[in-house]
């Protein structure tokens, strides 16, 4: 009788021994599966190229690869520089619900405080910002904060609507390792757009050179044959300049081109690409525009300029612009190469405001749009 007890004990605490080595083997094999996702994701984040990739690929995909219920991204941009960035590239800030842009590091600080730890528990109203995109907020969170360099980045903060998913007692080597990876990302990314928008910047009007829409203009192209939508091209010229070189000094005509070019901005959509071509002269870009919007758009811009009130060292100075416009829009049959349509387009708008500096200055002058030149060859052949 004693031996069939012990026996039983036996079995029992067999048992109990069975039940904890496959709950130990089962939250190895989930650390191994988390470990293996993790790597994909850092390899992934490691070979992208841009800021908006890191951050499309750190909330579409980041979602998926840590099971998580919820994920936002905060991003410190004090000086307006990362919503440049971002614009440049095509990305969508109104649309991306998911990413935070701060003026000041101070909510962080307020957050993370000086031990600059991750805050890891219960959802708590102070984190309301960051997950502001859904209704349904997370029981549990972990915001982390991006640090480099001793300087606040940002935070990435995960959400879970399990209350045990995340919690204070929760070791935090993953996350801190986390912390390293996203971070040096980030600041490589931002070094490499504040590089390429020096590369890309006319320092003096601050709007983009030559350079960046000779580069542009073969993307926007491309865009333009694969979706059919028109581009115009604006071909913009300072009426008078050297005049005004002569007349008040070179320092003045830096100051009439800087009001020029921010004003010209101002007038253009977030999408649309403003260049310094050379000396006073300004190319626009500007996409899915029809004839009459394009013109309505360039007589906003003639007019404005004429209306300016610029007054240099005392001296009031009288501005005007003369433009020209040319559209491209793509055949569904025959494409020309982008390289020579790029070229026929900026010639035929440099043409049109060759004609409005002939036809008085301070005038628009259209094209209209040029075809490809396939096209116009096969059609003449038959």
């Amino acid at each position: 009788m004693r031996d069939l007890a012990l026996e039983e004990d036996l079995t029992t605490d067999l048992s109990i021994l069975q039940s904890h080595l496959d709950g130990m083997i089962n939250r190895v094999q989930q650390n191994s599966n988390a470990l293996r996702r993790f790597q994909a994701f850092e390899r992934h984040l490691l070979n992208l190229n841009s800021l908006s990739e890191m951050i499309i690929h750190i909330l579409e995909d980041g979602k998926a690869f840590f099971d998580l219920d919820a994920i936002s991204l905060c991003l410190v941009d004090k000086e307006n520089e990362l919503s440049e960035y971002l614009i440049q590239d095509g990305f969508d800030i109104k649309a991306a619900r998911q990413l935070t842009l701060l003026k000041d590091r101070h909510q962080l600080k307020t957050l993370f405080g000086f031990a600059v730890k991750p805050y890891i528990g219960a959802y708590h109203p102070k984190c309301s910002e960051f997950f502001n995109y859904t209704d349904r907020k997370p029981i549990s969170v972990a915001l982390i904060p991006l640090i480099r360099r001793g300087k606040y980045l940002g935070s990435l903060n995960f959400g879970s609507f399990q209350q045990e998913r995340f919690i204070d007692t929760m070791a935090t080597d993953f996350i801190e390792h986390m912390i390293s990876v996203v971070s040096i990302c980030l600041e490589n990314n931002l070094n490499f757009e504040m590089m390429r928008r020096t590369s890309f910047i006319d320092t003096l009007t601050g709007v983009n050179n030559r350079r960046f829409l000779e580069q542009r203009l073969g993307e926007e192209i491309d865009r333009c044959q694969r979706s059919g939508e028109p581009l115009s091209c604006l071909f913009l010229d300072i009426d008078y300049f050297k005049s005004i070189n002569d007349t008040h000094g070179h320092q003045a005509g830096d100051y009439v081109l800087k009001q020029v070019a921010g004003s010209v901005k101002n007038l253009l959509r977030n999408n649309d690409v403003l260049a310094r071509y050379g000396g006073e002269e300004f190319v626009a870009l500007l996409s899915n525009l029809n004839e009459s919007k394009l013109i309505a758009i360039a007589e906003r811009i003639r007019s404005t300029i004429e209306s300016l009130n610029m007054v240099f060292d005392g001296k009031p100075i009288q501005v005007t612009i003369s433009i020209g416009a040319a559209s491209y829009s793509a055949s569904k049959h025959i494409l020309s190469s982008a390289a020579d349509i790029a070229m026929r387009l900026i010639e035929s708008s440099d043409a049109a405001l060759y004609q409005a500096k002939h036809n008085g200055r301070n005038r628009i002058e259209n094209n209209g749009f040029i075809i490809d030149r396939t096209l116009m060859e096969s059609a003449v052949s038959y």
